[in-house]
């Protein structure tokens, strides 16, 4: 008898974990397709969760109508410099295209008579360079455009949803306070998931601007072409967690064979990875610490999946988005807080993963069932 309970359960559970596993299946399928809505409406959240504090500092000295105004210009100023950064750089790659075909010409047969010499058959190292296209940038320039075609169809939807969603952030406070009296586990987590964002954003820009600069002055000295333009580049690819540095990197990196030889191409790719490894892998991490509470591995595999769902966007916003899903799915519900020992970093498991499970944050000592448990005195 006790036999055949046990097989019972073991076989609901196995139902239970095939029908959750179909349903997360269809979810994400459904993700994908809609990605072309979900990707401007995910954006405006991240935007004005993280600007709002604007509108909370000002609305101290100014009514509340003028410092919503101020918020809603500084959110349109960022995504009017956004777009007239990429219809710029589309424009500035078409008109360098032309310059280089020559030279890509020069260099598809260089490697032809490099792979002969190394002993390849004739036809076959033909073979592997007519692959190089000469229009290869031609063919980037037309993919960047294309980019920022798809923006500019979605922006008028973009601008409305920032225009609704920053002319109520002045409710948004009352709305939490509210709710937390009927779900104080999922408003605490909703808050955590905003402060990490913020905090996150904050450090990327910061040293996403510090690494801009570098970089555009690098580039400069070493006589690359629109040093100004990979500098922005630069700047964006920071909030694109462990492989935005190599994205960023690509474009100098072929232009300085293009000017001058793989001479210059490998002194843009050392001088790039002194920059970035010091301030992205040594200074940044130990400001930022473990602020998200992210491992490096959910990092990368946060990347891979809104990148996989929402393309470019997803790219950038892979943290915040991870840290939202985080806060619905992990922190929201007591039953599923275990889940965040394997998504936090190592750093953080002794403090705020035992916070977030409702225990002291600190202390050897554990409170057994049925025995009162003082209140966590960071608790509201």
């Amino acid at each position: 008898m006790r036999k055949g309970g046990e097989d019972r359960r073991n076989t609901e559970g196995v139902t239970r974990a095939l029908f959750a596993t179909a349903a997360l299946v269809v979810v994400i399928a459904g993700m994908r397709v809609a990605s072309g809505l979900l990707g401007p409406i995910l954006l405006a959240l991240i935007l004005v969760v993280t600007l709002s504090p604007i509108r909370s500092a000002l609305a101290r000295w100014i009514p509340g109508w003028l410092a919503t105004a101020v918020l809603i210009i500084v959110l349109y100023g960022i995504l009017a410099a956004g777009v007239a950064s990429l219809v710029a750089a589309g424009i500035q790659l078409a008109s360098l295209a032309p310059r280089y075909s020559d030279r890509v010409s020069d260099i598809v047969n260089d490697v032809q008579a490099w792979l002969q010499d190394l002993g390849v058959e004739a036809n076959d190292a033909e073979q592997l360079v007519t692959r190089i296209d000469p229009s290869t940038l031609a063919n980037i320039a037309q993919t960047a455009a294309g980019v920022v075609l798809n923006l500019l169809t979605n922006i008028v939807f973009l601008v409305t949803l920032l225009l609704f969603m920053a002319v109520e952030t002045g409710g948004y406070p009352s709305r939490m306070a509210r709710a937390e009296l009927f779900r104080p586990s999922l408003t605490r987590a909703l808050r955590q998931f905003v402060n990490g964002t913020r905090r996150y954003l904050v450090v990327s820009t910061v040293f996403g601007l510090i690494v801009a600069v570098f970089d555009g002055i690098a580039l400069w000295i070493l006589g690359i072409p629109l040093a100004t333009l990979w500098a922005v580049i630069a700047f964006v690819t920071n909030y694109i967690p462990n492989i935005g540095f190599v994205i960023g990197l690509a474009p100098p990196a072929v232009l300085g064979l293009l000017e001058g030889g793989v001479g210059l191409m490998i002194a843009v790719i050392v001088v790039y990875s002194v920059i970035n490894f010091v301030l992205q892998s040594i200074v940044q991490p130990k400001i930022v610490g473990d602020s998200v509470n992210l491992s490096v591995t959910v990092t990368f595999l946060s990347l891979i999946f809104w990148t996989f769902i929402l393309g470019g966007v997803g790219a950038v916003l892979a943290v915040p988005l991870t840290l939202l899903a985080r806060a619905l799915l992990v922190d929201a519900s007591p039953g599923t807080r275990w889940a965040d020992i394997f998504l936090a970093g190592s750093g953080s498991l002794r403090g705020e993963a035992t916070w977030r499970a409702g225990q002291e944050p600190t202390g050897p000592r554990r409170w057994r069932i049925g025995r009162r448990r003082p209140q966590n005195p960071w608790q509201k």
